[in-house]
């Protein structure tokens, strides 16, 4: 009789979401503030409801076309390093493996093995994928971490217009000043809702994500609204 003791154990681990759940999470949480910020800014400003409406849509576009390249051109800077490290251990491998197997024993020392056991797994570890061993162990580059930049700069993109979509919305649905308390509270509940989705995914406290979520949302479109208001009865 099989029991639960008995059946493979194939553990699904929150880091393993940590490469598009970073992308996404920063990019929805900057497409609510900054583009709620800027509206509530140029609302204050004294601004009629169609600027406001076009200072959303232009930020939508904008935000999602910058973080998108900034996405990556920055993840793709970290694929270049990869690429040039591998390419270096590659070589080290050819030109010196008793030096590469020994910095691979030594590895294994420091975390706790025995000296024969750590020779002995760096061996067998090497026999069966020699770059793939160091890539992971030596240099930190494995399947998960892997550097992505399309997908980080799709993820990035989709998820700034996602976050930017809300406030856009209601300056477009809500009347006159409405827009105005429309903007800010369908941002604010949409930032609730995305700390507590990302401490969900990432397996951590929703009261603690969604409070600092929550905050600095609100400090960034109260100090724009205050800038707006400031430079507007200037102007």
């Amino acid at each position: 009789m099989t029991t639960a003791t008995d059946q493979p154990h194939h553990a699904v681990h929150y880091v393993n979401r940590v490469g598009w759940l970073r992308a996404a999470v920063l990019g929805a949480n900057d497409g609510i503030v900054s583009t709620a910020s800027l509206m509530t800014g140029i609302a204050a400003s004294g601004a009629g409801g169609q600027s406001v409406l076009l200072s959303g849509i232009a930020a939508l576009v904008a935000g999602a076309m910058s973080m998108a390249a900034g996405e990556y051109v920055s993840v793709s800077a970290q694929a270049d390093t990869e690429r040039a490290d591998l390419a270096k251990e590659k070589k080290a491998l050819v030109t010196q493996p008793d030096a590469e197997w020994a910095e691979l024993r030594d590895i294994y020392v420091e975390r706790g093995l025995m000296p024969d056991l750590a020779g002995e797994v760096a061996r067998q570890l090497m026999a069966a994928d020699a770059l793939g061993a160091h890539a992971r162990d030596e240099l930190g580059i494995s399947e998960i971490a892997t550097a992505r930049p399309v997908q980080a700069a799709m993820a990035s993109a989709a998820s700034f217009a996602a976050g930017a979509a809300p406030p856009v919305l209601a300056a477009a649905i809500l009347p006159g000043q409405g827009a105005v308390a429309g903007i800010v509270g369908l941002s604010l509940l949409c930032l609730v809702l995305l700390g507590h989705i990302g401490a969900r995914l990432g397996g951590a406290r929703p009261a603690r994500s969604i409070a600092r979520t929550l905050f600095w949302g609100a400090l960034a479109m109260a100090v724009t609204a205050g800038a707006g208001h400031l430079f507007g009865a200037a102007i």
